[in-house]
């Protein structure tokens, strides 16, 4: 969804910039409703001003905030204030700010710098709910870029609960074979591997084409469409992890959505200008991010959800993280489609968001116990029979 973005010039004795607010994002935080003509209302824009004054610090630098004007970034209407940044005694800067990040914990601030009369900016890095602190050096350090897209890539997907369900529906059913129109137990587990290896990859290589083909400018596509078939997409791959839509075309589905999610990716890059100056090596940072921390999502449920396939409670715990998906897909839709103006499930993919790990310890205890339970209802100590079933002789699992 939208994201803030702070642009700092510096090379002179005052750091100047402005603050990019998105103002649906800034309603949500505030709990009010606002609209582009009531918030450069003299007084409304005063005590907005203050609003963010109050979430912004600069250790003893002094903080300046001044106008107050709407423009549209990518389509969505933005709240931008001028900053000024004086110092009152010899000390780095240090840029502290946490306006709507401490309301929406999914929310981004994306921090970046130019240097004297240069047209480039470059990219310092991520605020977000865990960080709200980031030095600002006068210069920026020699591949600051490709670290910071990078970090942009990793964040993006560490932190987008859309994305990370989407990856995660799709693996739901990664370990079964479907026949029939049903997901059924079988195969063995270099067969599940593979199937997974060619989910990733067809995403990586869907969304890879459209975020290269977006950033040099050859597709755009407004944002909020954008993000209504992400939505879509999660809803999609909910649905066929309950019963296959197409049987074994996980990676067709993968491909297909990946093009869209591209998109979305292309217009955080976008807005930070990462395509001028140096495109490939941003594109080669972010995109890394992104592979990096799809990988680790796979790692960290994966190997639970093999050996919750073997056992008789999966159907159910299918099915269950499934429609949860398809829950928060369609409030997501409904809201990126204005069909409702607030989502009152945002807190519960906030917290998707905040424990990632958890969420994998209690699905690793889960498939524990799971697959430890027909040994202790039996007293048994050698494993049932019945856990290793062959291609040959599928057993119906819906």
């Amino acid at each position: 969804m939208s994201t803030t973005a702070i642009l700092l010039d510096t090379g002179g004795t005052n750091v100047t910039g402005e603050i990019e607010l998105p103002i649906d994002r800034l309603e949500v935080a505030l709990d009010e409703t606002l609209t582009a003509s009531s918030v450069v209302q003299p007084d409304r824009l005063a005590e907005l001003r203050g609003y963010v004054l109050a979430h912004t610090s600069a250790g003893s630098w002094t903080v300046g905030l001044t106008g107050g004007r709407v423009e549209q970034v990518d389509s969505v209407d933005h709240l931008i204030f001028d900053l000024t940044l004086t110092p009152t005694k010899t000390e780095n800067l240090s840029l502290t700010y946490d306006a709507i990040l401490h309301k929406i914990v999914s929310h981004q601030v994306f921090v970046a710098v130019r240097s004297g009369h240069s047209d480039d900016y470059t990219t310092l890095g991520i605020l977000d709910w865990r960080q709200h602190t980031i030095a600002v050096p006068d210069t920026a350090p020699a591949g600051a870029g490709f670290l910071a897209a990078m970090r942009l890539g990793v964040r993006h997907i560490a932190g987008g609960a859309d994305h990370l369900l989407f990856l995660i529906m799709l693996l739901l059913p990664a370990p079964l074979p479907a026949r029939r129109g049903r997901w059924v137990r079988g195969g063995d587990l270099r067969r599940h591997c593979v199937r997974v290896v060619h989910v990733v990859s067809a995403f990586a290589v869907g969304h890879s084409i459209t975020l290269a083909l977006a950033a040099l400018g050859y597709l755009s596509v407004p944002s909020r469409p954008v993000e209504a078939l992400i939505a879509l997409s999660v809803l999609v791959s909910g649905v066929h992890a309950i019963r296959p839509l197409v049987p074994g075309g996980e990676t067709w589905i993968a491909a297909g959505f990946g093009l869209m999610h591209g998109f979305a990716f292309a217009a955080l890059i976008d807005q930070l200008g990462l395509t001028r100056g140096s495109l490939v090596t941003n594109l080669l940072g972010f995109n890394l991010g992104i592979e990096l921390t799809q990988l680790i999502v796979v790692a960290l449920v994966m190997p639970s959800l093999l050996v919750l396939s073997r056992t008789g409670a999966y159907p159910w715990i299918r099915r269950g993280l499934a429609g949860g998906g398809i829950v928060l897909a369609g409030a997501w839709f409904a809201e990126r489609t204005t069909l409702i103006a607030t989502n009152p499930l945002n807190r519960v993919a906030d917290q998707l968001v905040e424990h990632p790990f958890a969420l994998a310890a209690l699905l690793a205890a889960t498939a524990g116990v799971a697959a430890a339970w027909p040994r202790l209802r039996s007293g048994a100590r050698r494993p049932a029979r019945t856990s290793m079933i062959a291609d040959s002789v599928p057993i119906p699992f819906d």
